[in-house]
């Protein structure tokens, strides 16, 4: 689990780097897209959740490498660092607009390979049973 989780960080932090460089570049209105509010708010949004992402997910691995209980952790950091690389490839594609499915610009493949991290090591959902089991649900 905490190798998908890394994956999923990993690939949200890609998405959002390549999302803020586009936005930066790209030119509207005589101003880069960056400036505009909406992008903006999703580019603020995207790098809060990764800071959160990857303290939970440095908190588990830290947590499994002093021999400690690490496993509900490890159930936390993957479903939200897959989750979260769904939610940033989505942005990156919406701020990259029409060039944001086109495989000339990489941002789509983020996109697809999210699907296999909500798959693998066990779909949110078992996640949400682990977690769930935890806190006594």
């Amino acid at each position: 689990r905490l190798s998908i989780g890394s994956m999923g960080l990993g690939g949200a932090q890609g998405a959002y780097e390549m999302a803020l460089k586009y936005a930066k570049k790209r030119e509207q209105f005589g101003q880069p897209i960056s400036k505009f509010q909406a992008n903006a708010f999703k580019l603020a949004d995207c790098a809060t959740e990764l800071e959160c992402a990857r303290n939970l997910l440095y908190k588990a691995c830290w947590l499994r490498s002093n021999k400690r209980p690490f496993e509900t952790l490890a159930a936390m950091a993957k479903l939200y660092c897959s989750e979260l690389m769904y939610r940033v490839a989505n942005h990156a594609v919406q701020i990259h607009g029409g060039y944001g499915l086109m495989k000339e610009y990489n941002v789509e493949r983020f996109y697809r390979d999210q699907k296999l991290l909500d798959i693998g090591e066990g779909t949110s959902e078992v996640q949400r049973i682990v977690i769930s089991r935890y806190i006594g649900c």
